[in-house]
């Protein structure tokens, strides 16, 4: 299999997660896929071993690290690299939106409301949290806090 064919996969891995957090948020399918855990496990699993395969067997760019701005530039000059950096995104973008849609759920934020911020979240990551936060700040639903009740 190709680079740009587990690029593709991976990034197709994730559809259905986002799908049914914004079309079917409250469905038994929901909780089953999204909000157990297997998503990170299984592209957590990903990235350790394409990782590992950059870092320690040799497969990634030469003189990649993680100790300068120059060595992570390095590491993702390598397809390899990309794929490790691209999973990263990946994994802990969805659990971010997993985290928003379980969040908005408990707190009463209408799900309408939530969608724009999965859909930021999916694309631009960080965007989507902030709108997320100001949403549910402006809406009454909580503050800035992540861990207020």
């Amino acid at each position: 299999m190709t680079y740009e064919n587990l690029f593709s996969l991976i990034n197709l891995s994730v559809m259905p997660a986002w799908l049914l957090l914004a079309i079917l948020p409250r469905a038994g399918i929901t909780r089953t896929l999204v909000h157990s855990g297997l998503y990170p496990l299984a592209l957590g699993l990903f990235y350790i071993v394409t990782l590992s395969m950059t870092l320690f067997f040799g497969m990634g760019a030469e003189g990649g690290s993680f100790t300068s701005a120059a060595g992570v530039s390095q590491l993702f000059s390598h397809p390899l690299g990309i794929l490790v950096g691209w999973s990263h995104y990946l994994v802990f973008d969805l659990f971010v939106g997993a985290w928003q849609a379980r969040d908005a759920q408990r707190r009463g934020v209408p799900h309408l409301a939530l969608v724009p911020c999965l859909f930021f979240t999916f694309m631009l990551g960080p965007v989507g949290l902030v709108l997320y936060l100001i949403i549910r700040k402006l809406s009454g639903k909580g503050g800035w806090s992540l861990n207020e009740a």
